[in-house]
């Protein structure tokens, strides 16, 4: 199954359905390594999202040290 590139909370949630679903031990072999792989995709792309999230929060707060707030010197 192709994994399309999602919000993080959608990735997440298949995520977690996914292990779930290995979880229960029911799936064959095959479909137990479709779903690893489906699931390991989408870790990947969470990470990216986070990674990227934190990068951002960074550079704001970056950005803030450097603007005094009014009545600051």
């Amino acid at each position: 199954m192709a994994v399309k590139k999602q919000s993080f909370e959608d990735s997440m949630e298949r995520l977690e359905a996914i292990v779930a679903q290995l979880e229960k031990g029911e799936c064959g072999l095959d479909q137990s390594l479709k779903l690893f792989e489906e699931g390991a995709k989408l870790a990947g792309q969470c990470e990216e999202l986070l990674d990227k999230a934190e990068q951002k929060v960074n550079l704001l707060l970056a950005n803030d040290e450097e603007v005094p707030f009014e009545g600051e010197e």
